[in-house]
């Protein structure tokens, strides 16, 4: 029997070359091995107040983007969060057992609060819980996530053993951290500061669906310098990071070239960047050709969130059914 992967990713936009090479391409490669489910967290976005018209429009990009990007709807279950209301009854157990201390401790609460204190909401303070009944509805083993979630994947384990020691039960497994390759793939930002992301602002990331201009203009903008000032230093990092870019978008023959004109004094950031620009579009053009053909077939994505929802819903209402009678709620 496979065992089950879940991984989420939050309705706050499209998908860039960060979430491309440092998951995605990861899970179409899962999803052939292991029983997946890829959700699209709309209910976890509300913590920060979308529109009706943003959530939907950011639901429908990601969709889009996950299967242009090669995700099968018939090989894994590609579904919307809200689709799956059992995920909210499960959550409401958990929230039962989870104490008030612990959820205050947890770092991204904290970071939170110091980031944005006029929206501390209980959506924030409870986000690992809810993320807890994203995993332990389908008794997930193996959770893809980055070092700054393992600390909700821990909770998610705290609260699945906490329901058990409750009810004498070993119902729900532990769930632990999956790298499906042993090398987890850092992708840098455009602004000189760490890893891409939305949160940082759209001139940070390379859309999957940006147009060819739209990248080049990113790319021409980057964070750079004066240029080195010794042969063989050591590239600040806002260049290592460019440096880094090009090793996951360009031949190695490429990436050697620039390299070795860093390293002699002599590059010209103007020609290092053109020559990223156009290696990102090469790599992100078949998946962007995809995305502009799907974006348009709305019965098709009718179809596949239908779906995603139905084989997401046989699961998680086993799992509540189960629930329910270990917690002795059960019908007369």
């Amino acid at each position: 029997m496979k065992e089950t992967v879940v991984s989420g990713i939050r309705s706050t936009g499209k998908l860039h070359l960060g979430n491309y090479y440092g998951a995605v391409k990861n899970f179409i490669k899962m999803q052939e091995e292991y029983n997946c489910y890829f959700f699209i967290a709309d209910w976890h976005s509300l913590t920060t107040h979308p529109t009706p018209e943003n959530l939907h429009g950011n639901i429908k990009n990601v969709l889009v983007d996950y299967l242009a990007c090669g995700l099968n709807p018939e090989e894994s279950t590609i579904y919307v969060q809200s689709d799956v209301p059992e995920i909210i009854e499960l959550y409401l157990y958990l929230n039962m057992n989870a104490y008030l201390g612990e959820l205050e401790r947890a770092t991204s609460f904290k970071d939170k609060v110091r980031g944005n204190p006029d929206n501390v909401n209980a959506g924030l303070l409870t986000y690992p819980v809810l993320m807890a009944a994203d995993i332990l509805i389908h008794k997930a083993t193996k959770v893809p996530v980055g070092k700054d979630q393992e600390q909700h994947l821990e909770m998610a384990r705290t609260f699945g053993n906490r329901f058990n020691r409750l009810y004498n039960q070993e119902y729900f497994p532990e769930p632990y951290a999956f790298s499906y390759t042993e090398k987890l793939v850092k992708v840098p930002g455009l602004d000189g500061k760490g890893k891409m992301g939305k949160s940082e602002g759209d001139a940070n990331c390379i859309y999957l669906s940006d147009t060819p201009e739209a990248i080049r203009k990113k790319v021409s903008r980057a964070v750079t310098d004066s240029g080195p000032s010794e042969e063989n230093q050591e590239k600040p990092e806002a260049i290592q990071n460019l440096f880094d870019l090009m090793k996951i978008v360009s031949p190695a023959d490429t990436l050697n070239h620039f390299d070795e004109l860093y390293n002699k004094m002599a590059i010209r950031y103007g020609d290092f960047k053109k020559q990223l620009a156009e290696d990102m579009i090469i790599a992100t053009d078949p998946v962007r050709e995809r995305i502009n053909d799907i974006a348009n077939d709305n019965d098709y994505l009718k179809k596949v969130a239908r779906l995603g929802a139905e084989k997401a819903r046989e699961s998680a209402q086993k799992t509540i059914k189960e629930v329910r009678e270990l917690i002795g709620f059960k019908s007369f």
